[in-house]
Order: structure tokens, then C-alpha cells, then sequence
């Protein structure tokens, strides 16, 4: 099996890499959005171009909150220490358990790694919440099902 710090550099890495991906992802749309906006020329039906615009206005600024949100979790992302190790779960730890292996970071859900299936979720996040704080071979209760710490790095 990998060192401990290298599963928590390998989950860092990819879940940069896949946030990096949605982030070049919303850049297009919103670069697209924009694009289609401008070269949208009023037509005779004055309602119809209003209409166009306003929905491309909408669509712009769901863009670009999914944007700033996808930028705020890179930042988050980047304040985890992969050297650090602690006793307890908390923002950074990677979490072993019975039931499966979880990446305490920012939520963006499975996460396939050369050391095998972990959930990126979040404190905030149901689970998240339920396993800060804990230690090795303490028991908490998720989905009325016992969830067992088997190690923490």
C-alpha cells in the first residue's frame, strides 16, 4: 500500500485536476453565453430579441456563480496541509472506515485514485458532520448504520 501522505497528494491532485476541468468547462460556456449574446441583433420582433437577451442574461450569471463557486472550492482545496496528520477527523483528513474511505475536503463526490474509490465531501456535508471530530475506532451513526473509524491520515 502507498505511504499515508501520498493517498492524501494523490486525492489533492485529482480533485485540483477535476475542479481545474469544470472550471475550464464553465469558462467556455460563459465565454460562449457571452458570445452569443453580442452577435445577437434585434430582429423586427422586438419581444423576441428582448426575450433572447434576457434569458443569455440569466444564463451569464448562472455561469458565472457556478464559476466563482468552482473557484472558491480550489481555494478551499489549496489550504489542505498533505503533511499534516492528525489524530482527529477534520478538514484534510482522509478517513477509513467501515463502510467506505472519505477525503475530507470540498464536496465533489467519488474519487477514483491509485489507492482506490474515496468521497470527497465536506464538513458541512451530512456525513461530514457526523465524522468531525472522531477518532480511530470510535462508531457514529449515518443512515441508521454504525460507521466504524478503522484509521485516519
Amino acid at each position: 500500500m502507498n505511504e499515508p501522505f501520498d493517498i492524501k497528494k494523490q486525492l489533492c491532485k485529482k480533485v485540483e485536476e477535476i475542479l481545474d476541468n469544470k472550471i475550464s468547462l464553465l469558462n467556455s460556456e460563459l465565454a460562449s453565453a457571452k458570445e452569443s449574446r453580442d452577435s445577437d441583433t434585434k430582429s423586427s420582433v422586438g419581444d423576441k430579441y428582448e426575450t433572447s437577451r434576457a434569458m443569455m442574461h440569466i444564463e451569464i450569471g448562472k455561469n458565472e456563480a457556478q464559476l466563482n463557486n468552482m473557484l472558491r472550492l480550489k481555494n478551499e482545496l489549496s489550504k489542505i496541509d498533505v503533511n499534516n496528520r492528525s489524530d482527529k477527523v477534520g478538514f484534510g483528513s482522509v478517513v477509513i472506515t467501515n463502510k467506505g474511505k472519505y477525503f475530507i475536503s470540498v464536496a465533489i463526490g467519488k474519487v477514483l485514485v491509485q489507492a482506490g474509490e474515496f468521497y470527497s465531501v465536506s464538513l458541512i456535508s451530512p456525513i461530514g458532520k457526523i465524522l468531525q471530530g472522531m477518532k480511530k475506532d470510535e462508531v457514529g451513526v449515518f443512515n441508521n448504520q454504525k460507521i466504524k473509524i478503522k484509521g485516519i491520515i
